[in-house]
């Protein structure tokens, strides 16, 4: 997006099926999963910058060697910090003792991070918290190696208050009120519970201490666990878990809003975020790979056993929308076709918008993520001309002249390179008053790339609050002097907050929320917002399933088109010369192009769960309030 949006996490886990003397024999190196865990998370190094870590567990240690290893970043590059650290705590170990170099059992030993479970995480900070204490995976410690438990996840819950309640009723003293404690708690509660009980069984049944331990790792029901954990978590999530003893898991959430795919065979299990990691990772083909199922868990028992289970009940389907539009990795069969058909559906829109002179149009895409859309919609508009050229063609009939035919094929659309990102400039000063002229030059433009009075149409992934657009992105454009710049959003028109782990958490930063209050204004109808504004305080007490999102009520008055219309006069700098239109994808014409993902709340207000109907609310509070804080 032209707007910076920070969003999701990434995980990747891989458990390594064989003993590793296997994987030094076959592939040369028994740091094999390390290797692959490092290609893992580069692959998804798009789903978070601003921090990565990485856990490791060995199984089957002897009392008083290390088992679990973890290592965590905050630097520039985290990727990259963390797996410079690993690298040279083997080497320095190596370098130090030569009899370690042929011997797989004494650098399992000795040497951290060389464990058969694995598991990777890269993270945006949403709430804006960057410290190292806010890096997954997260780390829960104790004696009893089956209490130990290593938690990593791209989520967001919307009940945090409420889970942190109920762990004090439990009798836990919880750190911090945070999804992420409180989550990792929840597991741990039901883990010590479950632990204790299967031990107080084995000892009636004769056995001591000692012969317990194997004994509780195999009759361990991870599903018991995390069905008790999860049951009053709302919010989207894929969890990833490691408990000491070497059972693992991934579950994702009832709605199947976070992704989470999966690959096994007799070597390894992965799991992943995307889909096309595990693909190039591990060289596999597309249908090699399984989507896991919402409210179902992957889970990986220490014996190697492997189990897709049903942990809560699957609720529609409505994974997120702007994975496939935006998030993601556009490398992905799927979502690479789906990124074309947005930009051919939105075309006839385009069409209208320049009456149909294609002749003298310039069509180019900003940022690079935008591409596979302006791909769809280049070739929508050749499919037009084709069907206009044939009209023209078979009218003039047999008495066609070459120079009329080629007059005719000689139509076609014009496809420049109009600007180019040329440095992240955004974020080299803070203060808006110098940041400004900084912000008006982190495009370059192609000088010549367009002639005087032409149409320039510019696609780009999603405005959401359409600052670039306004400080920088138009006014460049302008300086070519077309006639009309019409701006193409792939995506629909955002108008509520994200609360399952995309940064969109307040409304008044929303273009199309402005441009609606704009017409409010305009219209005399402000009564109508306060209205909305009482209905959500009288609900602050409502329980969850009860809570309605009044927030639909200040957008029922206009029309999607009055809002775009709006958008364009808000977004146009007083200077400019061109005229500004900005068209919006339609919401069925999105749901057409992703069928597999529905979830569209913050297009459509709809809210797979309770929670999200109360934090649109919290945040409709807050605007009217004039508090300047997240509603979640």
């Amino acid at each position: 997006m032209s707007d910076a949006i920070k969003h999701e996490c990434g995980i990747s886990l891989i458990r390594l099926l064989k003993p590793l003397d296997y994987y030094k024999e076959k592939y040369g190196t028994i740091f094999y999963g390390v290797n692959k865990m490092y290609l893992m998370m580069e692959k998804q190094h798009n789903r978070g910058q601003d921090g990565a870590g990485f856990a490791s567990i060995k199984l089957d240690m002897a009392a008083g060697e290390r088992y679990m290893s973890r290592v965590r970043s905050v630097e520039t590059q985290p990727i990259q910090d963390i797996f410079a650290q690993i690298n040279d705590r083997i080497n320095t170990a190596l370098k130090e003792n030569p009899e370690y170099i042929d011997n797989t059992d004494l650098q399992k030993k000795n040497i951290p991070y060389i464990g058969e479970v694995l598991l990777g995480h890269v993270r945006y900070g949403t709430f804006g918290k960057n410290s190292i204490e806010n890096v997954h995976p997260f780390l829960r410690q104790n004696n009893w190696m089956h209490r130990n438990l290593i938690v990593a996840g791209n989520f967001n819950m919307t009940n945090v208050d409420e889970l942190f309640d109920n762990l004090i009723q439990l009798g836990q003293h919880p750190k911090e009120m945070a999804d992420t404690v409180t989550v990792m708690e929840k597991i741990g509660h039901f883990l010590d519970d479950a632990v204790a009980k299967l031990y107080r069984q084995i000892k009636k049944e004769g056995y001591n201490k000692m012969e317990a331990s194997p004994l509780i790792a195999e009759r361990l029901k991870v599903s018991k666990i995390l069905k008790k954990a999860s049951k009053n978590w709302d919010g989207g999530y894929a969890m990833a878990g490691m408990f000491g003893h070497g059972d693992a898991f991934v579950l994702r959430d009832p709605s199947g809003i976070r992704p989470a795919y999966y690959f096994k065979n007799d070597e390894v299990v992965v799991v992943a975020s995307e889909r096309p990691a595990i693909q190039t990772v591990f060289n596999v083909g597309y249908d090699d790979i399984k989507e896991l199922d919402p409210g179902n868990a992957l889970i990986i028992k220490k014996n190697g056993t492997v189990s897709a289970t049903e942990i809560l009940e699957p609720k529609e389907r409505k994974a997120c929308s702007f994975e496939r539009i935006y998030f993601s990795r556009g490398s992905d069969k799927e979502i690479y076709q789906e990124r074309k058909e947005l930009g051919k559906l939105i075309f006839p829109q385009i069409l209208t918008a320049i009456d149909e002179d294609i002749r003298n149009t310039v069509f180019s895409y900003i940022p690079n993520t935008a591409e596979t859309s302006y791909l769809g919609m280049i070739k929508e508009a050749q499919n037009y001309l084709n069907k206009k050229k044939e009209e023209q063609i078979l009218k003039l009939g047999p008495g066609i002249t070459r120079v009329q035919l080629n007059e005719i094929l000689d139509v076609r659309p014009r496809i420049e390179k109009v600007a180019i990102k040329d440095a992240k400039l955004r974020t080299f000063i803070t203060q808006d008053s110098s940041r400004d002229d900084l912000v008006a030059h982190v495009y370059d433009i192609s000088y010549g790339s367009v002639n005087k009075n032409d149409n320039l149409v510019i696609i780009d992934d999603s405005i959401v609050r359409g600052t670039t657009l306004k400080k920088s992105i138009l006014r460049i454009l302008d300086r070519l002097s077309p006639k009309k710049i019409i701006v193409v959003s792939s995506a629909p028109q955002i108008r509520y907050p994200d609360c399952y782990g995309i940064d969109m958490a307040k409304l008044e930063d929303f273009i199309a929320f402005k441009a609606a209050l704009e017409l409010h204004k305009e219209q005399n109808s402000m009564q109508k917002v306060e209205e909305i504004y009482h209905k959500c305080v009288q609900q602050i007490r409502t329980a969850d399933k009860d809570v309605v999102n009044y927030v639909k009520d200040f957008y029922q008055p206009f029309t999607a088109d009055q809002i775009s219309k709006k958008i364009g006069e808000l977004l146009s700098p007083a200077d400019i010369k061109a005229e500004v239109q900005i068209i919006y994808q339609t919401i069925e014409s999105l749901h057409q192009a992703c069928p597999k993902n529905l979830g569209d709340w913050y297009f459509t207000g709809d809210y797979p769960t309770p929670g999200g109907n109360r934090v649109v609310n919290r945040a409709f509070i807050n605007f009217y309030e004039g508090k300047n804080e997240r509603a979640y």
